[in-house]
């Protein structure tokens, strides 16, 4: 597992929402949704990302746009355009006073809008999940990211733009994979650009030390690891992988291991049937015991209480 690998691993998309959205200006959609990530790729025309207190970000064909929840935002044709249409938790669609809009602006499969030779074309996918792993993927984000078509070349966008349109059996499995993939290409290209803040530990994967280190961590977080086996590993002394590891990652090797440990967890107790003994196994703790203090030293939360939060969450 690389450092992107280990960022997106987790919860993928799962009943993702698309929408082919067609537009004549003047348009606003005023989102509301609060979903953890939303991906928004212009096929043709332009529009204006606005968050709120943030400043507009322009978004041009062949360009995508990454939204990160659950902060409240505008696109628009122009920012000066005012809401015509708000977009509630649900992907439910109303008018400014509260109008249901779903019936009366559908153009079609997973098509929408107010005109269907509208010069602005835009799919847009919408991960609806809440899980640990993505947490540590949406901290590394800033609000909003607009990666330029000129930043990268992928054929993604197309297929998805045919196939968001299509109504085939496991259709909505075809688009989930096609949204988990485009995401994983634009922030590839997105974190390679000098503009992009990413994480530190994510920098530091290159590291021919502390790289090799980070993925044993990550793709065995079960192994009673200490900074000397670690080290050993590695091929270096136990003393420069602990000065190196904290140097470039901004945290000691086994302060990490504990970070990724508890997120692991926190993913996999999102599925009803995992009972939290075998969690605490699958990430290195000997008993559920050792795993509900450790969680709750993390977190803040007993592993009980975040099951039950996250799917509270989810039924939003």
């Amino acid at each position: 597992m690389d450092a992107l690998a280990g960022l997106l691993d987790g919860p993928r998309a799962r009943g993702a929402f698309f929408v082919r959205s067609v537009l004549e200006p003047p348009w606003s959609l005023r989102v509301r949704d609060e979903a953890p990530l939303t991906l928004m790729a212009m096929t043709e025309g332009e529009a204006w990302v606005t968050f709120d207190g943030g400043e507009p970000a322009h978004v041009a064909a062949g360009d995508v746009a990454i939204m990160r929840g659950p902060g409240h935002y505008t696109v628009a044709d122009d920012p000066a355009t005012p809401p015509q249409v708000i977009i509630h938790p649900g992907q439910i669609c109303t008018t400014v006073d509260g109008d249901p809009l779903a019936e009366a602006m559908s153009l079609g499969v997973r098509t929408w809008g107010n005109n269907l030779r509208g010069s602005a074309v835009m799919v847009t996918g919408t991960y609806g999940m809440r899980g640990a792993m993505s947490q540590r993927m949406l901290g590394a984000l800033p609000e909003l990211v607009v990666l330029p078509g000129s930043a990268w070349d992928s054929p993604l966008l197309d297929l998805l733009a045919a196939e968001v349109v299509k109504d085939e059996p496991g259709q909505e499995v075809v688009l989930d994979r096609l949204l988990d993939l485009l995401l994983i290409a634009a922030l590839r290209a997105w974190f390679a650009r000098p503009e992009a803040d990413a994480p530190a530990w994510y920098r530091a994967s290159g590291d021919p030390v502390v790289g090799p280190a980070l993925r044993l961590l990550q793709n065995n977080p079960a192994h009673p690891w200490t900074v000397a086996a670690l080290a050993a590993e590695v091929g270096v002394s136990r003393a420069l992988l602990a000065r190196r590891f904290t140097e470039l990652v901004g945290e000691p090797p086994m302060t990490f291991l504990t970070g990724w440990r508890i997120a692991v967890a926190a993913d996999l107790l999102r599925e009803p049937d995992a009972t939290i003994g075998a969690v605490a196994r699958q990430v290195g703790y000997g008993s559920s015991f050792a795993l509900s203090a450790a969680f709750k030293r993390e977190r803040g939360v007993s592993p009980q209480r975040h099951r039950a939060n996250n799917a509270r969450l989810n039924r939003r």
